[in-house]
C-alpha cells in the first residue's frame, strides 16, 4: 500500500512526500514518464496526488486517472487551478476525470505561489534584481507551498476531505512591488519590480518554446490581477486544516534569499 506522488520532486510534491508515509515517488528520476503508460507501476497504489507539471503536454492526466482507479487507487488529490473548470484551460479535463473517477477526490485551487518568487519562474528575476510581470498594481493573495502540501497530504489520508474543492490562499493580497520590496529587505539587497506589457510578455514567452495559446493563457492570468481581480481570499487552507493559511511576511522570513535562489 503506497501514496503515488506525482511531481515528487517539484514545489509541491516534494513537501507532500515529507507529510506521509509510504509515499511513492513519481518522476523521471524514479524511471516515471507521465507521457508513457508503461512506466507508470501502479501495483499497491492506494492514494494518487495528481500534478501536471508541463501545461503544453496536452491532457495526460485523465488515463492516469483511469488506469490508477483500474488498479486499486481509492483516494485522487489534483492540483489544479481556479479557471481549470472553463473549457479550454489544460487542467479541465483532469478535473472532469478526477470528479467522475468513482472513487474519494479532492481539488486544490490554489491562487499564485508564494515560492514563485524563490524557486519557480519569478526567480531568475529575483535573483538578477529586476522582476518584470504584466501586473501593473495587482495584488494577489500568494499562497505558501507547505500549506499546499499539509492540505493535499491530509486529503490524500483522511476521508472527511472527500468531494471538497479547496480554494487556497494567502490571508492577505499582497501587491507585486510590495512583495519584491519585503523580499529585497529580507535579501538585503536592491530588487526592482517592473510592469511589462502583456503582448511584450506572451512574444517573451513564446521565444523560449511555450506554445502561444499557453503563453496567452498565463498572460490573461496575470494581466486579470493587473485588472483588479484574483484577489480574492479562499478558505481552502482554514476549512482543511482548522488554522489561517501562513502569510506572505513569514514566507519571506523562512526563506534563504541569495543570488544563488532558483
Amino acid at each position: 500500500m503506497s501514496i503515488l506522488i506525482l511531481g515528487g520532486t517539484g514545489k509541491t510534491g516534494r513537501r507532500v512526500a515529507q507529510r506521509v508515509d509510504h509515499a511513492r515517488i513519481a518522476s523521471r528520476g524514479t524511471g516515471f514518464d507521465l507521457g508513457d503508460p508503461s512506466s507508470w507501476a501502479l501495483d499497491g497504489v492506494t492514494a494518487v496526488y495528481l500534478v501536471e507539471p508541463d501545461l503544453r503536454a496536452g491532457p495526460r492526466l485523465p488515463r492516469l486517472v483511469t488506469e490508477a482507479v483500474a488498479a486499486g487507487a481509492r483516494r485522487l488529490v489534483l492540483l489544479s487551478a481556479p479557471r481549470a473548470g472553463e473549457e479550454g484551460h489544460p487542467l479541465h479535463a483532469a478535473e472532469r476525470a478526477v470528479r467522475e473517477s468513482g472513487v474519494g477526490w479532492t481539488i486544490l485551487h490554489p491562487n499564485w505561489f508564494a515560492q514563485n518568487f524563490s524557486e519557480g519562474p519569478w526567480a531568475p528575476g529575483i535573483r538578477d534584481g529586476v522582476l518584470t510581470l504584466p501586473t501593473g498594481d495587482g495584488r494577489a493573495p500568494f499562497v505558501d507551498a507547505e500549506d499546499i502540501a499539509e492540505v493535499a497530504a491530509a486529503a490524500l489520508t483522511d476521508d472527511r476531505h472527500h468531494g471538497e474543492v479547496y480554494a487556497l490562499t494567502g490571508p492577505r493580497a499582497v501587491g507585486f512591488g510590495e512583495a519584491v520590496d519585503l523580499i529585497a529587505r529580507a535579501a538585503g539587497r536592491k530588487i526592482g519590480y517592473v510592469d511589462v506589457d502583456p503582448e511584450a510578455f506572451i512574444e517573451r514567452q513564446t521565444a523560449h518554446g511555450v506554445p502561444r495559446t499557453v503563453a496567452s493563457l498565463l498572460t490573461g492570468l496575470l494581466t486579470d490581477l493587473r485588472d483588479g481581480r484574483g484577489a480574492d481570499l479562499g478558505d481552502g487552507v482554514e476549512r482543511a486544516l482548522g488554522r489561517p493559511p501562513r502569510s506572505f511576511e513569514d514566507f519571506v522570513a523562512a526563506t534563504t534569499w541569495t543570488r544563488d535562489v532558483t
